[in-house]
């Protein structure tokens, strides 16, 4: 009976940060593409991921403690049909539910009987009795078609300016296919992606995959918004004589014109720099200047001996 805290090997009360510490070290051994010849380390690689998805959500994870719902999210055969008790996996893949819970479908339990004893159950009106008759088990209703295979959750590391430029992302499926996958637009931190029939296989047919996006944070750039937010460093004479300066984007370097007398915090605007919004459009680069003078520079402590600027900068501060 399949059971997630066996399958990452942590007890039943691991914290959050043991769980996810046991899933990156499975994962990294069990890995499609690190055991292209090795069928069954896919099956585990599987196995360690679903059970990290149920674990890894609080609300699905304490369902699951209480017996509601089995590995794949799937939830307990009453009767003890299938074999489930409390606290323990029942139903095996294939389960009422289809793909499961977080999976974007809703379980309807209102034709359990149904599916169990072979007939729509409908409630008889009148009083009649409901075990027999017209409107008993055994009644002439629509069966509801087999369920799917339980669904599959991925997520994908995606870095900040392959999500500004929509960069086409190749990741590797649990039964160790590799496909190519083409971000939409408005792509951010936390998109999901249904990937049809990419699941597992049930008698109705197989589950969807369903892909998160992980944007990782950059060295330079910062998400703002649909906009890219960059510090820039200039020189002093860059800054009081002006100058055109290189800035690097998402897509490459451009040349940006510093105006003459231009101050730290300025902030500068690259059109169409930025994500892409869902409509297609794009959001834009700002550029804020920051002044970067040289520590113990002689030859410049020199040049403004004998000058002060003698301007209020600070009255605005209220000083």
């Amino acid at each position: 009976m399949a059971d997630p805290y066996s399958i990452l090997n942590v007890p039943r009360g691991a914290s959050e940060k043991d769980i996810k510490s046991a899933y990156r070290k499975l994962a990294k051994e069990l890995h499609p593409d690190r055991n292209k010849d090795n069928p069954k380390a896919a099956e585990r690689f599987s196995d360690v991921t679903k059970a990290y998805d149920l674990l890894s959500d609080k609300d699905k994870r304490a369902q699951f403690d209480r017996g509601e719902i089995d590995l794949d999210g799937n939830p307990q055969m009453p009767f003890g049909m299938g074999g489930g008790r409390r606290g323990h996996p029942g139903a095996g893949p294939g389960g009422f539910g289809g793909g499961g819970f977080g999976g974007g479908e809703e379980v309807d339990l209102s034709d359990l009987f149904g599916d169990l004893f072979g007939g729509g159950a409908r409630q008889q009106r009148g009083g009649g009795n409901p075990f027999g008759g017209q409107g008993g088990f055994g009644g002439g209703g629509p069966r509801r078609p087999p369920p799917k295979g339980a669904n599959v959750q991925y997520r994908l590391a995606v870095s900040l300016t392959d999500v500004a430029n929509l960069a086409p992302q190749r990741i590797t499926l649990s039964d160790g296919k590799t496909i190519d996958l083409k971000l939409p637009n408005g792509t951010e931190d936390g998109t999901q992606m249904r990937l049809s029939g990419k699941g597992e296989q049930g008698p109705g047919g197989a589950g969807d995959a369903i892909v998160t996006i992980v944007e990782k944070p950059h060295s330079v750039f910062r998400r703002d918004g649909d906009d890219v937010r960059l510090d820039l460093p200039v020189t002093l004479d860059e800054a009081v004589n002006g100058a055109k300066v290189k800035v690097p984007t998402t897509s490459g370097a451009v040349m940006l014109t510093v105006a003459p007398g231009s101050s730290s915090g300025k902030v500068l605007r690259l059109k169409g720099k930025g994500f892409t919004r869902k409509d297609g459009s794009r959001g834009d680069q700002l550029v804020t200047l920051e002044i970067d003078l040289p520590e113990a520079d002689a030859d410049l402590k020199q040049r403004l001996e004998g000058w002060t600027d003698s301007r209020a900068v600070r009255s605005r501060l209220g000083v």
